[in-house]
């Protein structure tokens, strides 16, 4: 493989539950902490979304350009922008001039969900006589409604403003595929510089799950019902798991190609060797079957000399998911060090794998997988090496899962260094 082709990885931002900022989260996940806590204003009710794993301490003036753009940004879209800026800080960017037709943007993403707060007045007054009125929608919401709102809400919109805020003018994509997002948008963008379309892309994903209509729109039956220990509610592969926490986040990095790093003299954190992405219904019964093809795929088309140091699953600690899941993980890579960061902030949508992903990397660079958090007593049912502890590793190679609620699966093969 000519260094024309390889895809290294020169910067990574992050937004989540735990720290805003690479340090900050790294350190987190390396002290064992939770970002997982009471909603305000629903202490005293016994749902299941009273707990909620939120982004604190997150001021986006700090990272967008220009400011104004914020007005029309809903916080996920916040949350993309930010970490893509943080990365491409990380990356030397700023400080660096690239082509801009060679500059691309691909970012995993979702139709986010609106604040009901922000059209409860045009509701209101589509009440009449105790009943809702829908043809009366049209006249107050143009009223009332500020003209851009909808432009809050898109999800192409992540990738528009970070293409603006960069002058990028390159290939532009939003993936709209569920959990699995932000991976299969990092595929992708690796994809285009192989096949020489961008000397440097911007790839990530941001999103929520914790938005009261969100969580209301997709049902109480698979959120966790530990609501009175926040911290110890997201279990991945514990026997005492019963289901994930809503959380929102965002993850992104920074690909080259390694020619192109080493003529502006940027060490990278290391290269993305081999990827794969395929589908299976969630349902079939054999999905653990095509997991575990889909990760032995990503292994054949990487360029390995050693064995995997560790894997970064997707365990979101639904019961059968996170089963079917480790069975998937044994059969393809045996007794491999497998962690869960999801333990620390829930599920974050299409940012989740994002998030995780920038943890693999700082796993692989410092041979150090954090502990899966809450792990007190591994499942019989899930055949992984997984650890309640920090763990030391020999490898610097690393394998990142991520599998949608809808059945996308998708893995990837770095090696730090």
């Amino acid at each position: 493989m000519s260094s024309n082709s390889e895809v290294v990885v020169t910067g990574v931002g992050v937004v989540s539950p735990i720290g805003v900022g690479v340090e900050a989260f790294w350190q987190s996940l390396i002290e064992g902490k939770s970002g997982v806590k009471v909603r305000p204003g629903f202490e005293d009710t016994d749902w299941p979304l009273r707990i909620y794993a939120p982004v604190d301490d997150f001021d986006p003036r700090k990272y967008i350009k220009p400011r104004k753009a914020i007005k029309v940004m809903c916080r996920p879209i916040q949350f993309g922008c930010s970490a893509a800026a943080m990365a491409a800080t990380d990356a030397g960017l700023d400080d660096f001039e690239v082509n801009p037709d060679r500059l691309a943007t691909l970012f995993g993403t979702e139709t986010f969900f609106a604040d009901p707060s922000e059209v409860a007045d045009v509701f209101r007054k589509c009440i009449v006589d105790k009943n809702y009125e829908h043809s009366r929608w049209g006249e107050f919401a143009m009223r009332e409604i500020q003209p851009l709102w909808m432009l809050k809400y898109l999800p192409n919109m992540v990738a528009s403003h970070i293409s603006i805020s960069m002058d990028a003018r390159g290939p532009s994509n939003s993936i709209c595929q569920g959990e699995a997002s932000s991976i299969l948008a990092i595929i992708e963008g690796a994809d285009l510089i192989r096949r020489g379309a961008a000397d440097v892309v911007v790839a990530g994903g941001t999103g929520s799950r914790m938005a009261l209509t969100s969580m209301l729109y997709r049902g109480r039956e698979e959120l966790s019902n530990r609501i009175l220990e926040p911290e110890k509610a997201s279990r991945p592969f514990d026997i005492d798991r019963d289901g994930l926490v809503a959380g929102e986040g965002a993850g992104a990095v920074i690909l080259e190609s390694l020619s192109h790093a080493e003529k502006r003299g940027k060490t990278p954190y290391g290269r993305l060797l081999g990827a794969s992405s395929s589908h299976c219904d969630r349902s079939n019964a054999r999905f653990e079957e095509a997991l575990s093809v889909n990760i032995q795929s990503a292994l054949k088309h990487s360029d390995m000399k050693s064995k995997i140091g560790h894997v970064n699953a997707h365990a979101d600690a639904r019961v059968q998911n996170d089963r079917i899941e480790a069975q998937g993980i044994h059969d393809a890579l045996g007794n491999t060090l497998t962690c869960s960061n999801k333990g620390n902030f829930g599920e974050l949508g299409p940012g989740g794998s994002g998030v995780e992903l920038v943890s693999m990397i700082l796993s692989a660079r410092d041979k150090i997988v954090p502990a899966t958090l809450n792990l007190d007593h591994l499942d019989p049912a899930c055949p992984v090496n997984a650890s309640n502890q920090n763990e030391s590793v020999e490898s610097n190679l690393a394998i990142k899962i991520s599998i949608s609620s809808t059945g996308q699966i998708a893995s990837l093969v770095f090696e730090a260094g």
